[in-house]
This record gives C-alpha cells, structure tokens and sequence, in this order.
C-alpha cells in the first residue's frame, strides 16, 4: 500500500482523536502488570518499581515510573490500557484497550521459560481472542470493526529472544542450531505468522519497535565480554538482521487493503542516547540506577532496595531496562520522529488515516 506523507501540527491529542484505544503485546519493557497474576520470577510489583509512577508506586512495571506505551497514550490521549490477566479487566474497561504484555516473554514460545510462566507472543494473541469474544457481545460486528481498525496496536518482541535464549546457550540450544543470521530468521518468521492473524481478526494500525542495542544493557556489560567503558559489540552486531527484517516485513505487511504497519527504529535512538548522552540530559550510561554487581547489572532491583536519587540522568533502570526519562524519549522519536526514527511515517502521521 502507497502511504502518502503528510505533515502534521504539534497538537498531537487533537491531531490523533482517530485512535480509540491501545492494544499492546509484547515483553517487559511493556508489560503494565500482567506478571503479577502468572507464577513467574520475573516481576515488578514491588518497591522501588514504579517509585516515580504517578503517585500510585509499583504496579508491576518494569520501570521507575511510566513506560514508553504510557508515554504514547499520553501523546494519543488514550487511557494507559488495562492488564489482561487482571480479573477486573472486562466489560466497559475494554473499550480503553488491553495490554496483554508479559514479562519474559518472546516470539518463540520457549524463550524465558528459566522464569516460569508468561504470555508469548502466540498465547497473547490468543488472549486477543478472548477479548475479541466478549466486545462481540458488546457491539455490533460494524462498531466492533470500526473499533479495531482505530485501535492502535503496539508490538514490542525480540530482545528475550536473545537475552533470554539465543545468549544463553547453557540453558537454550539455539545458538547451537541456528548461526545469527538464521536466528534472526526465525524470528522474522514466526513474528510475521502472528502480525498476518492479528491483521485477519480486523486490527489494522500496527507499531512494531525493533530491538535496542542489548549489548549496551547492564546485564550485558556485567557480563566481562568487553572492556569496562565498552558495549558487548557481537550482541549489537547480531541484531542487526533482525532489525533490517523487520522494517523489510513492514513494507510487505502494508500491501494488506488498509493496513499501516510503521516500524519504530528503537536500536537508533537509543544509539543516539548512548552516543551522545549529554545532549539528552543523561550523565550515567554504563551502570543501572537500581541493582547488584558489577555495572548494577549482575542482579536486577531487589525489594526495597534504595534506588539512585538521580534517576532523570541515568539512561538505564535497572539491569534490562530503560528509564522514564529514556521512555519518554522513545515513544516522542516513534510519535513526531523522521522516517530514521519510524518508518515510512510516524505515529501522529499513522492517526490521520482512517
């Protein structure tokens, strides 16, 4: 599908009034409590998680405060969209969207299985269904279409698929099976599997964040596979068939009748933060603000843990995870970015088609 360019105002609430809701899939980067109600390991419902979350504290984000798709639905005007797994997530609260994200989770349905149970990627579209099952009984099949195709759908997915298997070859054997390139394959693969059946169940406007640049992470850097001011290069390098993939499957997704597939260019942005992290206010970009060991990176926040009093200058949370401030910087590149920072247009371009 040809999409037209179009510029836009600032006002980005007025300008996206077209999009109803968010329905987010992916990992913990997104994940707005979903792990809290799976018997999992990996979890953020507890102090200092969320420490700067709007007052509320720990919700189960894996964040000092908001995460990038909050940050997108305060750009949207959209409410912060409700945990799936949550019982209470159901009639009237649907219509604001889900968010099915889990923790853990990957495109592969045996990536961070060492933590117990989450949502992949397969069995939150599942979940998708069960959702698509109760709005039928809510409005009429015209409202229900007309819903989701101006409901944004945001995918976050990739990055357990290599820190939580294809790195870890002690617990996970496709590094033995697969050379990086083949890897990134299948993922691409099984990835755009789901994208085509979440598409055919009538979803239409479709953000999908690459991978960042993991080697950069402090796990990574904890890890001694580089020098202590450096990245772990060979991570950052594996990547890059994966990322290119998918800016290349959305190009083949938007030939679909109505769809906007928009590929959001995470690995650049953060580049551009680690590179030149004064010019975003960030001073620490090689530790986390909370966490044990070298790098703070060894071991994730434990409970009530005193975290860094300066969080706005730290680009990393905590051993995986970015910061609010880091947050708030991606989902302003993914909404009112060039076509290097999402691509072929951005978010607030994506909401003026109907």
């Amino acid at each position: 599908m040809m999409i037209m360019i179009l510029q836009c105002s600032n006002n980005g609430v007025v300008e996206s009034a077209r999009i109803r809701a968010m329905l987010v899939f992916g990992d913990s980067l997104v994940d707005d409590g979903n792990n809290n109600y799976l018997s999992s390991i990996a979890r953020a419902n507890y102090f200092p998680y969320g420490i700067d979350f709007m007052n509320i504290g720990h919700t189960g984000r894996f964040s000092n405060g908001k995460t990038v798709v909050d940050m997108l639905g305060d750009l949207l005007g959209v409410p912060y969209p409700p945990a799936f797994a949550d019982p209470t997530t159901r009639g009237i609260k649907l219509l604001g969207g889900v968010n099915y994200a889990s923790a853990a989770a990957g495109i592969l349905d045996e990536t961070g299985q060492h933590y117990g149970q989450r949502y992949s990627l397969s069995q939150q579209v599942l979940n998708f269904e069960t959702t698509l099952d109760q709005l039928r009984t809510m409005m009429s099949g015209r409202n229900l279409s007309e819903f989701l195709a101006n409901s944004l759908a945001v995918l976050v997915f990739g990055s357990n698929d290599y820190i939580n298997n294809y790195l870890m070859p002690s617990l996970y054997p496709s590094s033995y099976n697969y050379s990086p390139p083949d890897f990134a394959n299948l993922l691409l693969n099984r990835y755009a599997r789901q994208l085509v059946a979440l598409y055919s169940l009538g979803l239409r406007k479709f953000l999908l964040a690459g991978i960042g640049p993991l080697g950069c992470i402090p796990n990574q850097r904890a890890s001694g596979q580089a020098p202590p001011d450096r990245c772990v290069d060979y991570v950052n390098q594996i990547l890059g068939t994966f990322n290119e993939g998918l800016r290349s499957l959305v190009d083949q997704l938007n030939r679909n009748p109505g769809a906007i597939f928009v590929y959001g260019n995470t690995y650049a942005v953060v580049g551009d933060i680690l590179n030149n992290p004064a010019n975003f206010g960030f001073s620490v970009v090689d530790r986390a603000c909370c966490g044990i060991g070298r790098n703070q990176g060894q071991i994730t926040c434990l409970p009530y843990e005193i975290p860094c009093s300066n969080r706005n200058q730290y680009v990393f949370w905590d051993a995986f995870h970015p910061t609010q401030a880091v947050n708030a910087i991606l989902a302003q590149r993914a909404f009112y970015g060039s076509t290097r920072d999402c691509y072929p247009i951005n978010v607030q371009q994506m909401t003026l088609f109907s």
